[in-house]
């Protein structure tokens, strides 16, 4: 729906710059400058963004502690007839940031959604690494678990893009070595900012660079897709994995689907052992 057919009463979805505020789109200042609420993450970042361009309309926090508590009062507005702009600290809603519970009250109670084009760090670093962009799988944030994270980056069939804290960059890079030492990354940070950076090259250059200077500010690490025979090796863990979920007996399952499969029933069941740590 567009913003001449959504009428007066709409909830937008407005994607704010990743860091430079001179990345703000003509449609971004109309939206916000017609608005007669907008919802941000922190009402004191957005302020530094409305200022810029000389605009004061009304603020209200939605953040992921109070967004479902929050989105009830916002959807009656709505249906007031009033604009409400939604926005997060950077980059686009619901992309890792609040927001999604609003957008889904929206259209449940039938309201007009838009969603306006825009920053991404996500994209811009994908775009950034030279890495292939033709398939991609964005994964949020990475997991904390060994296990979980090893799964992660054993099974990506396809390029991996993520977002990662500057203190577990290095051990993230040393278990993506572990995988595979020449796996081609590339570290993506502070986009768009002052001291940006993207560092490309094989996890173990990657792990051992961050292992002795380590980083800060905001980061997106983008990983190559895994060899055919360590995704394969994933997924065969994966169906195990699953059989257990359902009630199988860890051992007899290794088992059968070892025979199944070719891989050895030890290795399946000590990945198992692995998962549990």
């Amino acid at each position: 729906m567009t913003a001449a057919a959504a009428g007066p009463g709409r909830l937008v979805v407005c994607p704010t710059p990743i860091g430079n505020l001179g990345d703000v789109t003509l449609r971004l200042l109309e939206v916000l400058a017609e608005a007669d609420l907008v919802a941000c993450e922190d009402t004191r970042h957005t302020k530094r963004l409305l200022e810029r361009y000389e605009l004061s309309p009304s603020l209200v926090s939605l953040h992921e502690h109070n967004e479902r508590a929050r989105a009830g009062d916002l959807i009656a507005r709505i249906r007031e007839g009033a604009v409400v702009a939604l926005v997060s600290d950077a980059g686009t809603p619901l992309v890792s940031d609040p927001g999604f519970a609003l957008v889904r009250a929206c259209l449940d109670a039938g309201l007009p959604l838009e969603a306006l084009p825009g920053p991404s760090a996500a994209l811009t670093a994908l775009i950034l690494s030279g890495l292939p962009v033709e398939r991609f799988k964005f994964a949020g944030f990475l997991p904390r678990k060994r296990a979980q994270l090893d799964a992660l980056l054993a099974g990506a069939t396809e390029t991996l893009v993520a977002f990662e804290s500057p203190r577990r960059l290095a051990a993230t890079l040393t278990a993506l070595a572990a995988l595979d030492p020449g796996r081609p990354a590339a570290v993506c940070r502070e986009l768009t900012k002052l001291h940006e950076e993207v560092r490309r090259a094989g996890a173990s250059e990657l792990a051992a660079h961050y292992s002795q200077n380590p980083p800060r500010g905001e980061i997106v690490l983008v990983v190559g897709a895994a060899p055919p025979e360590s995704a394969r090796r994933e997924q065969v863990l994966g169906a195990l994995r699953e059989l257990v979920a359902a009630g199988a007996r860890a051992r007899p399952a290794a088992a059968a689907v070892a025979k199944l499969t070719g891989v050895r029933a030890n290795e399946l069941y000590a990945e198992l052992q692995r998962d549990g740590q």
